[in-house]
Order: structure tokens, then C-alpha cells, then sequence
């Protein structure tokens, strides 16, 4: 009888730790590395060792592994001893009454409970299983040497899959998540998924097309061009010779300017060169190349070599961190709310801005903004007046400028429900029926 209580002694301590090796599997798999090194560089010690541990998490697998086989496989031979024993030597009838209550109670206690609460508290069950799990790595060594030895054959067998990466589609569900569970609010979740998608876009996607450019021509006076910065309020005035296709230099407000009023220099002194690009430069390289050239603007060119708009660098930051205005700014609301199913669109909205606010797909090879897509639908320059309808939205200009459609009215109208539509075919193909039948008394009626 006393070697039973040995053995259930024994027992108890194997069981707590496998619920223990379980536990430190799960915190160590599921844990914020990124917490978990904030905290070790405000001088938690014990963070510091479980993001070491992390690093190497092989070698932590591999003795967790180890130890937990150990204890479970120690665990059913002496739950096989005391059943037997019990069952009076009866080996078939003590092994399998063993059998089945060491695996519910390992599965309870030794899996399910320890992994479910070191999933709920990843980093606190780390830093406390750390030490310990440190310790364990040193006493078994020698036997994860030889596991690790057998990791490296298999891994040269089985080579890693090289674009087993994380897509971009990936990280925007991963952020949406992250915002859904409250961990950062919708301006941070807008940030994030702005510098996720920051890489994909192109300068085409966000320049000033040159219709809406200001510029003077390279021969202007001084007089002009001080005439032109008290116009348009802007810092930088494009200059041109013959006209705004041939863009070659950029005039700055605070060159042009000293504290003794206007420069008594040549404006050839102060025209800086611009930094041409083509339309499909990726604006993540475009910031880059701006930022070597110490240049604000970019002059992007169509395939012909004209001047197709100018990005600048504020277009570009304002992908991250959305619109910048400063006072001189007019606010422009691109979508305006008439009432109830009524919009004021500005047909300088983008297509996906678009798409977003009403619901809709919009599949084109050349568009991004609603003004391109109005000319591609039409297949013609808009004037006021002309209107078509796509999906549940009826469009109508209803200002130009210069050839330009500049607003249009979209009125949305209520998707008509399946059953009605049913129901409506339904009454169509009866009356058709009853047509049919009618004609056929009428046919008859008249042969006899």
C-alpha cells in the first residue's frame, strides 16, 4: 500500500508538469513579442529571458517536447501499475481502466485547462515559466542536441516554402482585427491600413492633373510672378516655357522673397530643376527620390513625354495621415448629402472613394477619378444633361467647366427584393399564359 502512495505522488508531480509544459508551449507560441520587449526595456528581467527564449524557439519546442513525453509516458506506466494492482494482478482489465482515466485526466488537467488559461495571459505565464523552462533546457541538453541534430535533416529534406510570407491582404485582416478586439481605435486602424497599402499605389493614383495646375511662363516678370503667388497663395509656382507641357523649374515663395521685399537677382538665379517621373512610379520610391533631391514637387510625365499633373510631397504624406489643411486651404466636401437618397458628388472624387460610399463596383483600365469614369461610361466629353444609369444609382451632370464635368447628382435608389422580382415574373408569365389562352377560345371560336 505504501508504494501506491509513492506512486500517486509521483503521479501528481508528472501530471502538473505536463499541464505545466503545455501551458509554457501555448504562452510562448501566442505571446506579444512586441510587449513582451517593451517591458524587458523598462528592466523586467524576467521578460528579457522569455524574449531571449523566443528567439531560439526551437530549442525551447524541442525541451518542451522532451519533458512533456517524459512525464506523460512516466505517467500512464504507473497509472498501469496501481489500476493492475488494484484489479488484483488483472493486466487486460487493469490496462485499459488506466488507459481510459489517465487520458481524461491528462487531457483535462495536463492539456485543456493549462492551455486555455496560458492563452488568456500569454506574457504574465511566460515570465513565470521562463526560469524554469531555462533550467529544464540546460538538464536536458544533451538529449535536444540530438532532436535538434535530427530538426536540421528534416528541414534540409523538407525546405522552407520561400513564399510562405505575409500578404498585404493578410496584414489588413490582421489590423481589422486588432481593432475590432479594441486594442487601437478607427484613426489608428485608418493609419495602419493607409501605410499597408502605401507601397501599392502610384503616382497616377494621387497627382494634380495639369488642367488644375498654375504656372508662369519662363519669361515672366517679377511683377507677374509676384502677382501670381498673392493668387494663388501657394509656396511653389511652376515654371514653363510655351506652355505647361514643358515644365523646367520650380520657383520657391522664400527666394522670390527676402526681408527687403522681392530679390533684386535674375529669377533664372532661384528656378530650381524638377524631379520628372513617369505616371506608374511607385509613390513609396517617389518619397525616397524627392527626399535625395531635397525637391517638393514632381512632375510627372504622360508617354509622350508631356506633362500628364505634379505630385507633391504633401500628396503624398497625406496617403498616410489623410487630408492636410492648412488656412489657406478651401475645404472641399468631395461627397455632399441632399437628402435622403440624393448626393453632390465632385467628379474630382476618386473612383474607390466612390465605390465605397455607395456600394458599387467599378471596373476600369484607366480611371481613377469619377470625372474619368463619367467620359469612359459616355464615351464622350459630359456636358449638363447627360445621365445613365449603373447598378442602383442613377448619375446626371449637372456642372462643367472647360469641357470638364466638375459635379454630378447620383440618386440611389432602393435594390428591388428577390421576392418581388419572383412575384413580378410570376404575374408576367400568367398573363402571358391567359394572353395565350385567349387566343386559342378566339382561334377556335372563329373555325367553327
Amino acid at each position: 500500500m505504501d508504494h501506491h502512495i509513492i506512486y500517486i505522488i509521483i503521479m501528481s508531480f508528472c501530471l502538473i508538469m505536463s499541464a505545466y509544459f503545455s501551458a509554457t508551449e501555448t504562452a510562448f507560441s501566442t505571446m506579444s513579442k512586441t510587449r513582451m520587449k517593451a517591458l524587458a526595456e523598462k528592466g523586467n528581467k524576467r521578460a528579457a529571458l522569455a524574449v531571449k527564449l523566443s528567439e531560439k524557439f526551437d530549442k525551447l519546442l524541442s525541451t518542451i517536447l522532451i519533458g512533456n513525453n517524459i512525464v506523460n509516458i512516466l505517467l500512464a506506466s504507473l497509472g498501469t501499475l496501481v489500476f493492475v494492482d488494484l484489479f488484483n494482478n488483472n493486466q487486460e482489465l487493469g490496462s485499459s481502466v488506466s488507459t481510459a482515466v489517465i487520458t481524461v485526466v491528462v487531457l483535462l488537467v495536463g492539456e485543456i485547462t493549462p492551455k486555455t488559461a496560458a492563452k488568456n495571459r500569454p506574457e504574465g505565464f511566460a515570465m513565470f515559466s521562463a526560469p524554469i523552462i531555462q533550467f529544464l533546457i540546460w538538464i536536458l541538453t544533451p538529449i535536444s542536441f540530438l532532436f535538434n541534430l535530427w530538426q536540421l535533416l528534416v528541414g534540409k529534406i523538407v525546405r522552407k516554402d520561400e513564399d510562405a510570407k505575409t500578404s498585404q491582404e493578410e496584414l489588413l485582416l490582421i489590423v481589422d482585427e486588432v481593432e475590432q478586439e479594441g486594442s487601437i481605435d478607427n484613426d489608428e486602424g485608418d493609419l495602419l491600413r493607409n501605410a499597408i497599402e502605401f507601397t501599392e499605389r502610384k503616382a497616377e493614383d494621387i497627382l494634380t492633373h495639369r488642367v488644375d495646375l498654375e504656372g508662369i511662363p519662363r519669361d515672366a516678370t517679377k511683377e507677374e510672378v509676384a502677382e501670381k503667388f498673392a493668387e494663388t497663395r501657394f509656396s511653389r509656382l511652376l515654371v514653363y516655357e510655351d506652355s505647361i507641357d514643358k515644365i523646367t523649374g520650380v520657383i520657391h515663395l522664400k527666394d522670390f522673397y527676402t526681408k527687403n521685399g522681392i530679390i533684386e537677382e535674375e529669377l533664372e538665379t532661384i528656378i530650381t530643376p524638377p524631379v520628372y517621373i513617369h505616371k506608374t512610379e511607385k509613390i513609396n520610391e517617389l518619397l525616397k527620390l524627392l527626399q535625395t533631391n531635397k525637391s517638393h514637387i514632381a512632375v510627372v510625365l504622360d508617354e509622350y513625354g508631356g506633362t500628364l499633373g505634379i505630385v507633391t510631397m504633401e500628396d503624398i504624406l497625406e496617403e498616410l495621415v489623410g487630408d492636410i489643411w492648412d488656412e489657406h486651404d478651401e475645404v472641399v466636401e468631395e461627397i455632399v448629402q441632399l437628402d435622403e437618397m440624393t448626393y453632390r458628388v465632385d467628379c474630382n472624387t476618386g473612383l474607390n472613394t466612390f465605390c465605397d460610399e455607395f456600394d458599387v463596383d467599378i471596373e476600369s483600365e484607366s480611371a481613377t477619378s469619377v470625372s474619368g469614369w463619367l467620359m469612359e461610361v459616355l464615351d464622350k466629353l459630359p456636358v449638363i444633361g447627360d445621365s445613365f444609369s449603373f447598378e442602383h444609382l442613377d448619375i446626371q451632370v449637372t456642372e462643367t467647366d472647360d469641357h470638364r464635368p466638375t459635379y454630378i447628382r447620383v440618386i440611389v435608389n432602393e435594390p428591388e427584393d428577390e421576392d418581388e422580382d419572383s412575384k413580378k415574373k410570376d404575374k408576367d408569365e400568367k398573363d402571358k399564359k391567359s394572353k395565350a389562352e385567349e387566343r386559342e377560345k378566339d382561334s377556335l371560336g372563329s373555325t367553327l
